[in-house]
């Protein structure tokens, strides 16, 4: 069959003799493809925010902390309260190669931050420099704690993105202004943009301002205690393997049964991570089984709505079969017509999708940065089209059979 303008002509024709019912049949495509798109876009929006509650975080880490023994050991009794200490930080250390970070971290119940005649809520933790190398910072001002404001006791702190928010509505770089806790001027050198919310120790996200682990330990007699203690593995080690080791080396020092989970508590985030891998694995696999599923029932009104147009023009049919009209050249002609209501349909999906996506992206743009990118990616648009093209070749081959079957007596008979 020809594509030309006459053809193309023909095929409009053919399509608005009945217009309600060429825009139902359509909207069923274009609400497939809508959907498809809108679910794959959206699945990866979804994703990104849900990511950004674990980013920075290394993936390969875990979490030691002190709690009540809930087993007898030794002539203690069970319910027993301990505290770690930063001997356990070298016992760590020494006894456990294949370890890279073990950094300890101080808690505080938090106080008030006042900068002028602003305050807010913060909670407070002391840290290691190389606490960041557990928890990667999104630094937007400033730097980070280094060794020297530890070794020093210096009072410099690191804020966080609600804390900067709050103290400094006007925007800008603070770095270098004094704010006011408990009595104590602590001078801005950093201020932490990260959004690891799903993974937060010693206060909520967005609030915790960091000092130097020294200084925090001098100014609030917290003496050799240590809250918690955070670890990564070297390269290659698979941090489940070790976790039992981590837990006898610090129980066995504090006169704790070994075997006892809950009273040296190691929250291993390697197993939080593969939980969210296998989250993502199982949403990715819904979206395309509804997304493809309405597509499917999509293609399957087009057949049904192309059947019933080859129905209602048997008589057309047959006096086109009639003046010599071949059976190719009808099997194109339906095809053609249920490609042209499929991609037009599809085509107008996918233009929808795309903007009800874009709506989204800017709704969740901040400081005018994208939090998530709710788009489809160019591969799969592409496939989207080719998807539709064949949808729409498969939804006329039942048609165009049945049309090439009618023979020119009995179309006339019929009339």
């Amino acid at each position: 069959m020809r594509l030309d303008l006459d053809t193309y002509r023909e095929i409009l024709d053919t399509l608005t003799r009945n217009k309600s019912r060429s825009f139902l049949t359509g909207f069923g495509v274009l609400w497939g493809v809508f959907m498809l798109v809108a679910l794959i876009g959206g699945g990866q929006g979804m994703k990104e925010l849900l990511s950004q509650n674990f980013e920075g975080f290394a993936t390969n880490s875990a979490m030691v902390w002190a709690q009540p023994t809930t087993k007898a050991y030794k002539g203690f009794r069970k319910g027993r309260m301990w505290n770690m200490e930063y001997k356990d930080v070298a016992r760590l250390k020494s006894r456990i190669p294949e370890l890279d970070v073990v950094s300890p971290v101080l808690f505080s119940n938090g106080g008030t931050a006042y900068f002028g005649d602003r305050k807010t809520t913060v909670g407070i933790n002391g840290v290691q420099a190389d606490y960041q190398r557990v928890s990667e910072p999104k630094l937007r001002y400033g730097r980070y704690l280094n060794d020297m404001d530890v070794a020093q006791r210096r009072k410099v702190c690191v804020i966080q993105k609600k804390t900067y928010k709050d103290l400094f509505p006007g925007g800008g770089d603070p770095c270098g202004n004094f704010i006011r806790v408990d009595s104590v001027y602590y001078q801005i050198v950093g201020v932490d943009y990260s959004t690891a919310e799903g993974i937060s120790f010693g206060g909520e996200s967005g609030t915790t301002m960091l000092l130097p682990i020294s200084l925090m330990q001098q100014t609030y007699n917290m003496g050799q205690s240590v809250h918690l203690i955070a670890l990564t593995g070297k390269k290659g080690v698979v941090m489940s393997t070790i976790t039992d080791r981590i837990r006898e080396t610090i129980a066995r020092a504090h006169t704790i049964d070994p075997t006892d989970e809950q009273g040296v508590m190691v929250f291993n985030t390697e197993v939080l991570f593969q939980m969210v891998d296998a989250l993502f694995r199982g949403v990715n696999f819904l979206i395309w089984l509804v997304g493809l599923g309405t597509l499917l029932a999509g293609a399957i009104g087009v057949s049904n709505i192309m059947m019933v147009t080859v129905r209602e023009r048997t008589i057309e049919i047959g006096i086109r079969r009639a003046i010599g009209a071949t059976p190719k050249m009808i099997l194109s002609q339906i095809i053609s017509e249920s490609i042209v209501l499929t991609m037009v349909a599809g085509m107008s999906g996918i233009l929808f999708g795309v903007l009800i996506l874009q709506m989204l992206e800017l709704a969740n743009t901040e400081d005018g940065i994208l939090t998530a990118h709710f788009q489809v990616g160019f591969w799969t648009a592409i496939f989207a089209a080719l998807a539709i093209a064949a949808m729409g070749v498969l939804a006329g081959l039942a048609p165009a059979a049945r049309a090439m079957s009618i023979k020119p007596v009995d179309a006339m008979r019929d009339e």
